[in-house]
C-alpha cells in the first residue's frame, strides 16, 4: 500500500483518538476536582463514598473497567455505545488518580496563608475560594498535564472494543499490508507529537495562571 494512503488512514484514526481525549479529559478533571474536594471537606459518610470511588478506580485495571462498562453493565440495564463507554471508562479512571493531585495541591499551600486569612476574619468559604484555591490551582497544573498524557496513551485500550482509533487502524493496516515497521513508526511519532502538544499546552496554562493569580497569596 502506498505510504501516503497509510498516513491518510492513520490520521483518520488519530482524529478519533483526539476526540476521545477531548471528551474524557474534561470528565476526568470534573471527577478529580469534585471527589478530591469531597474527600477533603465533605462530611464522613460522603467522604467515604469518595474514597470508595477513588480506591476502586485506582486499584483495578483500566482495561477491566472498560470491559465492565461496555460488556457487563448492559446485563444490568445500562447500555453504552463504544465511544461513550471508552470516554466514561478513561474519564473515571484518570479522574480517580487526579483526586490525589487535588489533595496534594491543597496541602501544598503554605499554612501561613490560611492563618493570615483567619486573622483577617475571612469566612471558611472565602478562605477556600479566595486564598487557598487560587494558589492550589497553579500547583495542580503540572501533575494534571502528566495525567492528560497518561490519558492520551490509555486511549489505545479503546481499540479493544472496536473503536477505530489510531491503534485500531494501525493494527488493521499492519495485518492487511504487513508493513509493520512503517505503520508503527508513524503511530509512535503521532503519539509522541500529541503528548508534546499536551505538555506544552499545560505549561502555557501554568504560566498564565501563575501571572494571573500569583503564587504569593496573602502577606506578599
Amino acid at each position: 500500500m502506498p505510504f501516503g494512503e497509510i498516513i491518510s488512514i492513520l490520521l483518520e484514526g488519530a482524529l478519533v483518538t483526539l476526540k476521545i481525549v477531548a471528551l474524557a479529559l474534561p470528565l476526568a478533571a470534573v471527577m478529580a476536582f469534585g471527589f478530591g474536594m469531597l474527600r477533603l471537606y465533605a462530611p464522613k459518610p460522603i467522604k467515604y463514598l469518595a474514597i470508595i470511588y477513588i480506591e476502586f478506580f485506582r486499584g483495578t485495571s483500566a482495561l477491566i473497567q472498560l470491559y465492565w462498562i461496555y460488556f457487563v453493565l448492559p446485563f444490568f440495564g445500562f447500555s453504552f455505545d463504544a465511544m461513550t463507554a471508552g470516554v466514561v471508562a478513561l474519564g473515571l479512571n484518570i479522574g480517580a488518580y487526579g483526586t490525589e493531585v487535588v489533595r496534594g495541591a491543597m496541602a501544598s499551600v503554605p499554612k501561613g496563608q490560611y492563618e493570615a486569612a483567619v486573622a483577617l476574619n475571612f469566612s471558611s468559604t472565602q478562605r477556600l475560594w479566595r486564598i487557598l484555591m487560587p494558589q492550589a490551582l497553579v500547583n495542580m497544573i503540572p501533575p494534571f498535564g502528566n495525567l492528560a498524557i497518561e490519558l492520551l496513551k490509555a486511549t489505545s485500550l479503546v481499540s479493544l472494543i472496536t473503536i477505530a482509533d489510531l491503534t485500531y487502524r494501525a493494527k488493521a493496516l499492519a495485518d492487511m499490508t504487513l508493513q509493520v515497521t512503517e505503520i508503527f513508526a508513524v503511530v509512535l511519532v503521532l503519539y509522541f507529537l500529541f503528548a508534546q502538544v499536551l505538555a506544552i499546552g499545560f505549561r502555557v496554562l501554568e504560566k498564565k495562571l501563575s501571572r494571573g493569580l500569583g503564587r504569593g497569596g496573602l502577606g506578599q
